[in-house]
This record gives C-alpha cells, sequence and structure tokens, in this order.
C-alpha cells in the first residue's frame, strides 16, 4: 500500500482549488487520494480539517473572478447571528462530500428557502450565469459600487447588503435579531466598547436607498424596530415580545443609577415605570455570577425599580407566561392605573 505524500502547508489544512495545489506543485495523481473529499469540480478538502464555511466560500470563489459570497453564508461569516434553521450545516454536520445535489433556484418554496443551511450560497452579477455546483444555492443579484468587500481575501456581500437580501429569506422577527447585532454599540463602566458592524443611522440611509433589491421591504419595516445597545439574540426576541403583546416599550442596556449614584446595566429597561428585565443565560448559573447578579439585583431595587429575571425555560413556556409576568410587576410600577 503506497503512503500518500504530505500536501504543503498551503493547501493541506483547508478546502483548496485544484489550481492553487497545481500551483503548489501538487501533481494530479495526488489529488485523487483517498484523504481528500471531492463536493465539487475543481475543488478538494482534506478529511483531516475542519468544515469550516469561510475556508468552503473561499475555495469556491477562487474559481473565478465573477462568484462571492451572499445571503444567509456571507451573513454567517460576518459574524450575524441567524436562525439555527439557516445556519451552515452540509449534511448536518457531516463529511462536506455528502452534500445534497442543488435544486434550480427560482421558487421561495424551494428547499434553498426551506433548508438555507444545506447549502453554500454563492452569486454573480445580475446578467451573468448562475453558480451551478454540488451543494451550491446559485443567485444572480443586482450589485451596486459598495456592495461587495474582502474578508480576509473572500469576496461577499457587504454586512449591510447582506442584511437587506436576508429580508427574501428570513421572518420579520429574525430579520430584526440581525439587524440588533449589526447595529449594537455601547460603552459601558466595565467591558469593553462595542462597536457596531454598520451603525444605525448608516444601515438606514442604505435601506432607505436599496430600491429594486430582493428583500428591501421586509427591510424597511425592520430597521424600524432595530435598536442600539442589544448583546444577544435572546434578548432582541424577548424585547420583539414583549413588543408585540402591547406592553411598554423596554429599551436595550438601560442604565439604572443605583442609590450612589453607580451605573448598573440592564438588559431592558423602561424608565417610565422604572421596571428592568434581565434575560439570564446559562452563565448565570455559575456560584460567582450568581453573587454578583444578587448585588447588582439590590443596587437596582434601592434605586426604586423592579427587576423581572427571565430565563430559556420562561421562553419556552410561551409568550403568555413572559409577558404576564412582566405585566404583573409593570401593575405594580402603575402602568394600567387610571
Amino acid at each position: 500500500m503506497n503512503r500518500l505524500s504530505p500536501l504543503p502547508d498551503e493547501v493541506g489544512g483547508r478546502p483548496f482549488a485544484v489550481s492553487e495545489a497545481t500551483a503548489a506543485g501538487v501533481p494530479a495523481s495526488r489529488l485523487l487520494g483517498a484523504d481528500l473529499h471531492r463536493p465539487s469540480r475543481g475543488i478538494r478538502v482534506p478529511k483531516a480539517c475542519r468544515t469550516d464555511l469561510a475556508a468552503l466560500v473561499r475555495s469556491h470563489t477562487r474559481l473565478d473572478e465573477v462568484t462571492f459570497g451572499s445571503l444567509v453564508s456571507a451573513a454567517e461569516i460576518h459574524g450575524v447571528p441567524l436562525p439555527p434553521w439557516a445556519q451552515f450545516r452540509p449534511d448536518g454536520g457531516g463529511p462536506v462530500s455528502a452534500v445534497v445535489e442543488p435544486v434550480p433556484w427560482g421558487k421561495k418554496t424551494g428547499p434553498h428557502f426551506r433548508e438555507p443551511g444545506r447549502f453554500l450560497h454563492l452569486s454573480r452579477k445580475g446578467g451573468g450565469t448562475l453558480p451551478r455546483r454540488k451543494g451550491v444555492a446559485g443567485h444572480r443579484l443586482r450589485i451596486r459600487d459598495g456592495d461587495l468587500v474582502e474578508v480576509d481575501g473572500l469576496r461577499l456581500t457587504s454586512v449591510a447588503r447582506t442584511w437587506v437580501d436576508l429580508g427574501s429569506m428570513l421572518p420579520l422577527d429574525d430579520l430584526v435579531v440581525a439587524g440588533d447585532a449589526i447595529v449594537s454599540e455601547h460603552a459601558r463602566s466595565f467591558g469593553r466598547p462595542r462597536v457596531a458592524m454598520v451603525p444605525l443611522a448608516e444601515l438606514r440611509r442604505f435601506v432607505d436607498n436599496a430600491n429594486g433589491i430582493h428583500g428591501v421591504r421586509k427591510a424597511r419595516l425592520a430597521v424600524d424596530l432595530l435598536r442600539v445597545g442589544v448583546d444577544s439574540p435572546p434578548e432582541s426576541k424577548l424585547r420583539l415580545m414583549l413588543l408585540a403583546s402591547g406592553l411598554p416599550d423596554f429599551a436595550p442596556n438601560c442604565r439604572v443609577d443605583d442609590a450612589l449614584g453607580r451605573p448598573v446595566w440592564t438588559d431592558l429597561g423602561n424608565v417610565r415605570y422604572r421596571t428592568c428585565i434581565e434575560y439570564e443565560g446559562l452563565h448565570h448559573l455559575a456560584p460567582e455570577q450568581q453573587a454578583m447578579d444578587a448585588y447588582r439585583d439590590q443596587r437596582v431595587a434601592d434605586a426604586g425599580w423592579r427587576q423581572v429575571r427571565i430565563n430559556r425555560i420562561d421562553v419556552e413556556r410561551g409568550s403568555d407566561w413572559v409577558v404576564s409576568r412582566v405585566a404583573h410587576t409593570l401593575r405594580k410600577q402603575g402602568w394600567g392605573v387610571r
């Protein structure tokens, strides 16, 4: 049994185009080795390497000068949060060679919309041919100046353009969750300042000028629901749940000054009714975090505010449960009293 010669470092640890390997001196016979997946013509993926979305998209875009990553693929590479059903998962996380064959792009009832995470979403400019490869959802997009960027040498739609394009695929609430993450920025009395991927005013201008782009109608509805300062998708979903129920608006990253005038930063707050909400993820179960939370709770109470603590179990019980808990506290603070 012949041993396979090692691949050069520049291609051995990631998906690569055959042309890259040829330029690195890899013989054609080596590219047929059993240690390489062949997900699509002209592309190889070492079986030993982790399936990485950015590397997979890069291996495809290096095949020509006109293909770029878009929609949910671009969003995930940019770090924009997506619902689980839209996140990349080749065959549910299996080997990349097992991704399904593409179905012609067209109706929004197709698998690209029902299960977009099963595909790499690649595009070319309108008027060009569709990318047609195994495991690829091909798109033709109307591209304007500034709509494309390079991230570590990878061609993608920009964050703002990607968000508008997502309006053709995501429900409104999920589009708002993604948008909240894009515009989130804050500077608090602890931790590092958070810088927006795209400031809200800039994103709004982009949406205002996005005539003719698929998804812009929903993006124009969503942009008015975005709030600056959100720290996580669960906070966005919780805020939208409360807003849809008719409760007063809760602002993210709400500052409460304690009895000594020191700031306490709460996840969501309503200043008029002096009510705040904390969404508690799994890290709040750690003893050290629980001690810090107890101190925060005392400072908020001493300032005359009431606090509602919500966790994943509450959310799983449904919106009626969550809304009733928050409404009960708001009433104690004067909401609904005539």
